[in-house]
């Protein structure tokens, strides 16, 4: 059986319609792809603060550590991220080298039993490179609103991000003074003084996962 001239226009005119429609559909589908970026264990975060005391005649860093980080990026196609792209820090386990420090740093000076955590939203990002690599490196500016101390506020991280395969290593940098987030400067004895100054680092291995939006 063979299809008339007029039969065979209409078929291949049919054809070509369902691929494009076809072709449309995976495109769409594709565009609507995201990434997410699991926080994996083994992830810390950590900060530093100028500090001179009494006992000893040069400054030095205090340095407060915790591996209590937990939380996701979610970057869509064109860079951005959504709405549920959170990292969360649980102050209550930082340490330093000293548990008068840590004890005091908890009730007086971060108010942990008020303020438990530190949140990070992402916002909006400078300089990731799209697609997402699978490896090499790349630096890039994250910033977002930042919770701490029950005050949030606009804070720019700078991040230096290696990618191999479905692993990403990130660390990223920031800081502030004590005011901006209504924090008190330690006072406490055999401390001096105490510079104006949070530094704050997250090493953060992350697990890349595909996912639709």
């Amino acid at each position: 059986m063979h299809c008339s001239p007029c039969r065979g226009l209409f078929c291949a005119v049919l054809c070509a319609v369902v691929i494009l429609v076809q072709g449309s559909v995976w495109s769409q589908t594709r565009a609507a792809g995201l990434v997410r970026l699991e926080v994996q264990s083994g992830s810390k975060a950590e900060y530093r603060v100028r500090e001179q005391l009494a006992r000893l005649n040069f400054p030095n860093d205090a340095v407060g550590t915790t591996e209590s980080i937990t939380g996701a990026l979610v970057v869509r196609p064109d860079g951005s991220f959504t709405p549920d792209s959170k990292l969360t820090v649980d102050l209550r386990t930082l340490k330093t080298d000293e548990a008068k420090r840590d004890g005091y740093v908890r009730a007086n000076t971060l108010q942990t039993d008020q303020y438990p955590r530190a949140e990070f939203l992402a916002r909006r990002q400078t300089g990731l490179p799209r697609p997402l690599p699978t490896s090499g490196a790349a630096n890039f500016q994250l910033t977002g609103d930042m919770t701490l101390h029950g005050v949030t506020a606009e804070q720019t991280w700078d991040v230096a991000a290696t990618f191999a395969g479905d692993a990403v290593n990130a660390k990223a940098t920031t800081r502030f003074n004590f005011a901006k987030y209504k924090i008190t400067v330690p006072r406490i004895f055999g401390l001096i003084s105490v510079e104006d100054d949070i530094r704050l680092e997250l090493n953060v291995r992350m697990r890349r996962i595909a996912t639709q939006g």
